[in-house]
Formats: C-alpha cells, structure tokens, sequence
C-alpha cells in the first residue's frame, strides 16, 4: 500500500483556506496512516493560483483543472468551489478513478447530488462529504453517548442554525445566486444542521412539513472583484450603481420527523442579529438530554434524567480531555481549547484513515450520506413551495 496521498485542490476562496490548513496540519499533529501530499491547486486564472499555492504550501498551482483531475500523480481530488461545479469536477474525478472529497452540500441540485451517488458506486472508489462539525469533540461525543443509550429514545429535536453576516451592505456574492449555490440559508446552513442530527440520532428524517422560506432583501450591489477568503467577501468593492436579484432563501424554518417517532424543528438564518455562528441542537431522550452549541464548540451539555432528582440539572462537559473525548489526545493539554479550523484537521486525518483502509474515529459522510440530506433539502424547498407536508419517500 502506498505510504501517501497525493491531493488536488480544487478551488480556493474560504474553504480552500480552511482545507489547505487541514492538509498542512494533519501530519503535524496527527499520526496518520498515509502521509498527505499538497500537490496542486487549481484556480481561475484571476485568483491567481500560484499566489495561493505559495502561501499555503501547494507544490504546484493550476487553471486547467480537468486535466488536473486526470493526472496519474493525483490520488484525491478535493473540491471547494461554488456548489455548482460540485458535481461537474467530482464526476470527472470519480471517472478517473480517484477518490474525492467534496465540500457541502454535494451539489446545488437533487439531481446533481444524486449523479454524484450514482457515480461513485459505478466508480467503486472512497467520497467523502466535509460535514465538519460531526468532527468537533462534543458532537462526536454526542453521536457516542446516544449510540451507547444514555439518553435512551429519542423523542425531541431541536436544530438551529444562525449567523447574522448578510446585511444590505453585502454585494452579490454567489451565496446569493440560485444557478450557483442551488439555495441560501437552506443549503449553506440547514444543511449542517440536517446532517448533525442525522448523524447524532443514528435516525433518517421521514417527513417534512410547515416549511417556510423568506427572502429579506430582494436586491444587492454587484460585486466588482472576485470571491476572497471569508463567507462574504467578494474581493473587491460592491458597485453603488449595479444591483442584481437576489435568487435564493434568507431564512428557512421547518418541522420534521424522524424514523422511530422523534418530532423535529429546525430553523436556519443569515440575518439572525446577535448570532455570529450560532450552530447547535437540544435532543431530549427518555433518559436523558443532550445540548450543544457551536459558539461554544469545547462544551457539550449534558442532562442525566437517571440521577438522583435532587441532583438532577444540565452539567456542561468540558470536552477538552485526551483519550475520553474523540481527537482530542492529539491537540493540546487538557483543557486547552480548540477551535473553527480543528474540525477539518480532524476530518482530513479520518480520510486519510479511510484511505488506508482503517475506519474513522466517528462515521464519515460519504457521496450516498449526503445524498440523503440533500433529499431532505428537497422537501424542505418543495414543501415551502406546495405548502403541505412532504414524506422522504416521494423524494427520489
């Protein structure tokens, strides 16, 4: 078996930069089992790949990426562009024979999501979707404890997730453009918040209804630069003279259930005032409860309705001890936090595990996961659409 993997990046913008620092660090921190190459990164011409390259520590940049897709040095493609070109690049890779890593949600459409499934089992190679928050400690810890049964069946979820960056003053990026990120909070947000509690519960959504979508500002300045490295930068000014339409959700909220008879609400927000990155659930069991809150990523909550009742009252867990809280052995000494970029770290060590035929720490999402969530987008839109309840099974 080989000893290394030798990765292509495709994209750049924020999540090339988070990805880029999870290749750099994993080995640094982590022992994996095959050793990450940081090969190339592909790019517009006008991001200037090779300026990326150099500061992130790629051996190699490139505009061309589907010869880069095809090269016989590469092993894993990993793609972080608009959602759009999701499918596109990763169907080149998979036809290729690479393994591939895909940022979420899978693609911008059902249709393109489920390609994508489809092609990966024709291919028979690994995909792995970067849901990264099932890498944060306390969410892994949470996945751990419901598995184990300590909070016994669930019966209640309760899913947000809320920031507040995308005021007036925000120029069009491609967030805001349906033909590039398929839709707005519910893609970008809801979709964290979806995969977490699936992956959380151990349970499939089955139904969706009450949905709700709501688009605040209808029409925003045109960016004059290209995407930057934060969520809403556009790498230039926005032009005071040039407005465009705004295509896609500001706000969703719907209710769901789950197989096994847990009820759900969710609710995701770009202009929720106050929350910077409010990402977080509450699961009530018949023995227990569990909260957490990603603003306060190295906490887990946690609620033992099996204790004493004069005793009983939510305890927070510092989530911050080696050897009883997943990755954290490999970070710092006890009670020494971690932080946003850990997560892909984590995630890119759990790949290269996978890789070598090991399994990860916690499960990983890969293209046939995702799907699933990306069905549950579906009927998120297509039940604020119709206004009626939507089951999953209808969703194909």
């Amino acid at each position: 078996m080989a000893k290394t993997v030798s990765v292509a990046l495709i994209g750049q913008g924020f999540m090339g930069r988070t990805h880029s620092n999870a290749w750099g660090q994993v080995p640094k921190f982590f022992k994996p089992p095959r050793m990450p190459v940081m090969h190339t990164v592909a790019g517009l011409p006008e991001e200037d790949p090779g300026a990326f390259a150099k500061q992130w520590g790629w051996q190699n940049a490139s505009t061309d990426w589907k010869s880069l897709v095809k090269c016989e040095e590469i092993d894993l493609v990993d793609v972080v562009t608009p959602n759009y070109m999701h499918a596109p690049v990763a169907e080149a890779a998979l036809a290729a024979g690479k393994s591939c890593s895909c940022e979420k949600p899978i693609s911008s459409t059902l249709k393109g999501a489920r390609e994508m499934a489809q092609a990966a089992k024709q291919a028979k190679v690994k995909t792995f979707v970067w849901y990264n928050y099932r890498r944060c400690p306390a969410v892994a810890l949470a996945h751990q404890l419901v598995k184990q049964g300590r909070i016994g069946k669930v019966r209640h979820v309760r899913a947000v997730y809320l920031q507040d960056w995308a005021g007036e003053s925000v120029p069009l990026v491609w967030r805001f453009d349906k033909k590039l990120a398929g839709s707005g909070s519910l893609g970008d947000l809801a979709a964290h918040i979806i995969d977490m509690t699936r992956f959380v519960t151990g349970a499939e959504i089955t139904e969706v209804s009450g949905a709700i979508t709501e688009t605040f500002i209808k029409q925003r300045a045109l960016p004059t630069g290209m995407a930057g490295g934060k969520i809403a930068d556009s790498g230039g000014k926005a032009s005071a003279a040039k407005m465009g339409k705004v295509t896609v959700d500001d706000a969703v909220l719907f209710l769901a259930r789950f197989a096994g008879g847990a009820v759900a609400s969710f609710e995701a927000a770009r202009q929720a005032t106050g929350n910077q990155n409010r990402n977080g659930f509450e699961i009530n069991g018949t023995k227990g409860s569990l909260r957490f809150n990603f603003e306060r990523m190295n906490e887990l909550e946690f609620y033992d309705a099996a204790a004493d009742r004069a005793v009983q009252g939510w305890a927070p867990i510092m989530v911050t001890h080696g050897g009883d809280h997943p990755y954290v052995d490999a970070w710092w000494p006890d009670a020494h936090i971690i932080g946003y970029e850990h997560g892909f770290t984590n995630m890119a060590y759990d790949i290269l595990r996978v890789l070598a035929g090991q399994k990860p720490i916690v499960p990983i999402p890969d293209f046939q996961d995702a799907y699933q969530t990306q069905r549950v987008l579906e009927a998120v839109s297509l039940s604020a659409k119709n206004r009626c309840p939507i089951k999953l099974s209808e969703v194909k």
